[in-house]
């Protein structure tokens, strides 16, 4: 498995995950309030400022983490274009940059295990009604590790229709793709029973 904590050190790694994860909903409900290009494209300059403050081989690990939202932009460009409502969909795609971009600064400067224990600590309530904190926490930190490897995953599966066939990659790569990520889920669920389960 891998983690998408970026070995290069700053200065917001030494903040604990519960301040920056606070600080991350509190921008996103802000950023979600800009209805102004202007003010969307600021925001966006500033969030590109914000990594490349930390050094350029920072803020290239941070764009390469963006790459899987081109097809989103795509369609949404598409989709705007069409409806001829170019403004909105600039502020919209604009929006989604920055939100996961800001995402991604967090955990890329946080430390996995100090996310499970802020998520364990905030739904330590949700005991009383029978969900478990901690199956919740390894949950959210699955999904976190495992996004990169079924990226990856993904893209080997791309070279070998590439390299067996003329045709572009299509949707057919859908099947063994979901076929290879059941797979890893089966043996991440016989590793946490083999360890003592949840």
């Amino acid at each position: 498995m891998l983690t998408l904590t970026c070995p290069i050190k700053t200065p917001v790694h030494r903040i604990g995950a519960g301040p920056k994860l606070l600080g991350l909903a509190v921008v996103s409900v802000a950023l979600f309030q800009l209805q102004s290009p202007l003010l969307v494209g600021a925001a966006l300059c500033a969030t590109a400022a914000v990594y490349l403050a930390f050094g350029w081989q920072f803020a290239r690990h941070g764009a390469a983490l963006l790459r899987p939202l081109w097809l989103f932009l795509v369609i949404l460009a598409l989709w705007h274009l069409w409806t001829g409502d170019i403004a909105a969909g600039a502020v919209l795609a604009g929006k989604m940059l920055i939100a996961v971009a800001l995402a991604n600064l967090v955990t890329m400067t946080t430390q996995l295990a100090e996310m499970i224990a802020v998520v364990e600590r905030t739904t330590a309530p949700l005991a009383r009604f029978g969900l478990s904190p901690r199956a919740l926490a390894v949950a959210i930190a699955l999904v976190i590790r495992f996004t990169p490897v079924l990226m990856d995953k993904a893209a080997l599966l791309g070279q070998a229709w590439r390299a067996r066939s003329q045709h572009r990659v299509n949707w057919r790569i859908i099947l063994p793709l979901g076929l290879m990520a059941l797979d890893d889920a089966d043996h991440v669920a016989e590793a946490i029973r083999a360890r003592g389960g949840l």
